[in-house]
């Protein structure tokens, strides 16, 4: 947590305080602040404040201080970014959350690849149609498929329209991978860290990617209708057919002691992101109408 702390504290120093200044400045504030944080657990009786974790976390300061170094003047100022997403997006900065925030809304553990939207609803009436012993790879496909081709269309209304968008889209989905694959790692222990890339998941990406390419070509309607339908469908899926069960299965090697309190914040951004994704559609249909 603190090498991204350090990181950012440059970011926000600069221009005033640069190199090596920013760097002492980022260190100690990190000092005082992990100090003042074990200090406090003296209190808990379930804590144990340590010496050990807090050159942790001062080293863990210093070591994103650095990486901060290497960056120019208009990326520490903000300036090179925030003209990159402007050209990306214009002003549809709650389409640029939604973009930055994708990759992290992968990594609470899901019954399927890009399987978001499960709000534990505890309520299974697909047992009573006869579909309940769906297989597992068609099920896996199907909530892959339905969610990056909705996540497809979905930018494809919120870029501009000179935007290269499927060589960006295929970089955010590349991103997505590694972030998941490094969390399920950390979650699931490093022999399970592609655990969740399987047979399904990859032809439901394939194929979607596909139809997704089609779908550019067609109007905006079109797109924002189909965009919809696949995100409404996905919530059913994943809220309303059993999971599979080699998912069930693994829950078990779950480490809950790793990165606690970050999978509660990732299983809240995993239930949240395709709400805000409808609000924005509805917005953006809205305005198009007008």
């Amino acid at each position: 947590g603190y090498i991204p702390l350090g990181f950012i504290l440059v970011f926000a120093l600069y221009p005033r305080w640069q190199g090596f200044q920013a760097i002492a400045i980022a260190v100690v504030f990190s000092a005082f602040l992990s100090g003042s944080i074990e200090s406090a657990q003296s209190w808990l009786p379930t804590r144990v404040p340590t010496q050990i974790d807090w050159i942790a976390n001062l080293m863990g300061a210093f070591i994103g201080a650095l990486l901060a170094q290497p960056l120019g003047p208009h990326w520490l100022s903000g300036t090179a970014l925030r003209k990159r997403f402007d050209y990306w997006f214009g002003t549809r900065w709650l389409s640029v959350a939604l973009f930055i925030l994708f990759p992290f809304a992968q990594i609470y553990p899901q019954s399927a690849w890009l399987g978001m939207g499960f709000l534990g609803l505890g309520v299974n009436p697909i047992a009573n149609w006869g579909l309940g012993g769906i297989h597992h790879t068609i099920y896996e496909a199907l909530v892959t498929g339905l969610s990056w081709f909705g996540v497809c269309l979905f930018f494809s209304l919120a870029l501009r329209a000179n935007i290269p968008k499927l060589t960006l889209l295929a970089g955010l989905l590349a991103i997505t991978i590694i972030i998941k694959s490094l969390f399920t790692s950390l979650q699931f222990g490093s022999e399970f860290g592609f655990v969740w890339l399987s047979a399904g998941a990859i032809w439901g990406m394939a194929l979607s990617s596909l139809l997704a390419g089609i779908f550019m070509r067609f109007s905006t309607s079109i797109r924002l209708i189909a965009c919809i339908s696949a995100l409404v469908a996905l919530m059913i899926l994943v809220n309303y057919f059993p999971d599979n069960p080699y998912f069930t299965i693994s829950l078990p090697r779950w480490n809950h002691s790793r990165l606690a309190h970050l999978n509660d914040l990732m299983q809240w951004l995993s239930w949240l992101w395709l709400p805000v994704a409808f609000i924005w559609l509805i917005y953006f249909a809205r305005r198009a109408n007008n």
